[in-house]
């Protein structure tokens, strides 16, 4: 069975930092670029970040820009995203996706659904005092 598992979302304060994981279980990440989407309630779902199949190339959106990291370990089929200096108005289920093109192909195009592949299930991110 092909999943995609995100973990390590939780309560967080305002300044405050966590690290989520996405890890493929069934597939190996090794040949996908993957996404960072998030969807908080009430509100669109917002791609914010992209990493490239190889880790060397990478995107953010402007929101996150300077705030949060991306970085992969293909030996482990897991990508990783670093959030620091987190508001609350970064609250929201964050989800990670294969994409079916490139970085630059998905942030060009503004971080389509119909450009992702797998998602997986969500990990719940709250930043409140």
């Amino acid at each position: 069975q092909l999943q995609l598992v995100e973990s390590g979302g939780g309560l967080v304060q305002p300044g405050g930092s966590l690290r989520l994981s996405c890890t493929a279980s069934g597939f190996t990440l090794d040949y996908y670029a993957i996404a960072w989407f998030r969807q908080a309630p009430g509100k669109e779902r917002e791609g914010v970040s992209c990493i490239s199949s190889s880790g060397s190339s990478t995107a953010y959106a402007d929101s996150v820009k300077g705030r949060f990291s991306i970085s992969r370990d293909n030996a482990k089929s897991t990508v990783y995203r670093q959030m620091n200096s987190l508001k609350p108005e970064d609250t929201a289920v964050y989800h990670c996706a294969t994409l079916r093109f490139s970085c630059s192909v998905v942030v060009t195009h503004g971080y389509r659904v119909s450009s992702t592949a797998s998602w997986g299930q969500g990990t719940q991110v709250t930043v409140s005092s």
